[in-house]
Parts: structure tokens; C-alpha cells; sequence
């Protein structure tokens, strides 16, 4: 997926940040009319340019901002994040320049979680989001015992076959695996890792969207969710872990109508 990237970036109240906006922030379609953002977050492994498609459908209604994590893409030779929290604290930061509008976050699968986090951090500072559309990802309080990131090389591998969402020539060619897999190695451990601290409610609208085949997801899994938003919806479609390749258009009517209203519901 290509495309023309914008980013903008101005130092945060209190002094220069501690990180650079334009090196987190891609806007393949800018959209600077609209009126409001939707904040991709990719899913373990996953960059960027997995949301151009989506920015390019949504302009010019909505202006689409995709956080490209460390350690992948232009950012390869980076390290990655190997903590929940403290990727949640890096986005959070990068995202200030862009809270003038309200912002809808949109998280898939990793994606999900770290959007929850990144929500807490935004509504204590002020800024709560318009809504959280949390995809393909459990409860932030349902655990399961995963170790992923412990498994050697041809291990990792397994996981991404059984869940999709990457291209079998990176699984097949050994110099292209070797370029994706750190970068999947420590997405992992940042989400086998993480445990959910205690704290209230958000009170941002949470809507989870879920596939019914997903091995990751339970429905009992997906309903907890509930318990971490005063304003909780779901829905579930046809599908595994990458259901919403198969259903992009109900899924970005779904985004239009979320982002459209000013409760989050549309």
C-alpha cells in the first residue's frame, strides 16, 4: 500500500515532547476540512499502511491519522515497544497535537487493547475521545496463558498462520521473516504482558466489533468489555481474527456512523 503521507507536529503544552509527532503519525489522505479524526492502531506486527484504504474511503469526511509503531516500515531499524503502558504513553504524547478536533480511536486486534489505554490517558488529560471501536481483541481484564514472544522463530510463524492478516511471502522468505520478526516479537510481549490496572470505567463509548470465528475472541470475552465503559456496544460478524477484510464496507459504514455522532453512537 502506498501513498502520500503528511504529518504535522508542534510541541505539547509544558514544553518540547519527548517524542516527535511526525515520526508516529501517518495521514495518507489528508482530510483537514473535516470534523472529525479517526486514530488507526495497527495490530501486532501490523504498520501503518494497513489503514491507507481506510483513509482514502473516508476523506474527505473524516481526517484519518494511522500511528506506525517503532520497529517496522521507515521505522525498522528502531526498536520496539515491548510494554503496553509505556507504547500507550509514547502514543498518547504524539497524539497531542492532534486533540483541537474530536478524535474517534480505532484499534484492531493489539490495536484494540492499546486504543483502551491510550483512551484512559486521553480522558485524564482532558481530551476524552469522541469513541473507542475496539476490534478482534478480549476484554482488557480477560487474560489468557500466552507466551508467543517466548517461542522461536518458526513458533511466532505458527501464530501468524493460524490468525491471517500477513502476507505469505514475508512467512516463506527467509530475509523478509527475518525483517518483520522482531518487530512481531515485541508487539507480543507488549499485549502477553500487559495486565489491566485498576481503574474506573471510561467514559468514552466503547463499541467492540468481533468475527464469530475468531480463535482470539470468545463472545463471553468480547461482552466483557462492558465493564470497562459506562456506554458499551457490539458487533459481531462473520469471520476470524481479519473478519473485517471481508466486511470492509459494513465496517466503515460503522466507523462513519460512530464518528458522526456527537455521542459516539452516531
Amino acid at each position: 500500500m502506498t501513498g502520500t503521507v503528511q504529518t504535522q507536529g508542534r510541541p505539547s503544552a509544558g514544553g518540547p515532547p519527548s517524542v516527535d509527532p511526525e515520526d508516529w503519525i501517518r495521514r495518507f489522505q489528508p482530510a483537514p476540512e473535516a470534523p472529525v479524526r479517526l486514530v488507526c492502531l495497527p495490530h501486532a506486527g501490523g504498520s501503518a499502511a494497513f489503514y491507507h484504504p481506510v483513509a482514502r474511503a473516508l476523506a474527505p469526511e473524516i481526517d484519518v491519522l494511522a500511528v506506525q509503531y517503532p520497529g517496522r516500515q521507515d521505522r525498522r531499524h528502531e526498536p520496539g515497544v515491548t510494554r503496553l503502558d509505556r507504547l500507550a504513553d509514547l502514543v498518547t504524547e504524539a497524539l497531542a497535537p492532534w486533540t483541537d478536533r474530536p478524535l474517534v480511536l480505532f484499534g484492531h486486534s493489539m490495536g484494540a487493547l492499546l486504543g483502551y489505554e491510550v483512551t484512559a490517558r486521553l480522558e485524564a488529560a482532558g481530551s476524552a475521545p469522541r469513541a473507542l471501536i475496539a476490534s478482534a481483541r478480549r476484554a482488557p481484564s480477560r487474560y489468557r496463558d500466552e507466551s508467543v514472544h517466548l517461542r522461536p522463530d518458526e513458533g511466532v510463524v505458527d501464530e501468524l498462520r493460524l490468525l491471517g492478516g500477513v502476507e505469505r511471502a514475508f512467512l516463506e522468505d527467509p530475509e523478509l521473516r527475518a525483517m518483520i520478526l522482531p518487530s512481531i516479537r515485541s508487539d507480543y510481549e507488549a499485549i502477553e504482558t500487559y495486565r489491566h490496572p485498576p481503574r474506573p470505567p471510561l467514559r468514552t463509548p466503547v463499541t467492540v466489533l468481533t468475527g464469530d470465528a475468531d480463535p482470539q475472541v470468545t463472545p463471553e470475552e468480547a461482552t466483557a468489555w462492558a465493564r470497562h465503559t459506562t456506554d458499551f456496544a457490539l458487533h459481531t460478524f462473520t469471520g476470524g481474527h481479519f473478519y473485517l477484510t471481508e466486511h470492509i464496507p459494513e465496517v466503515l459504514d460503522l466507523i462513519r456512523s460512530v464518528a458522526g455522532g456527537p455521542d459516539g453512537r452516531g
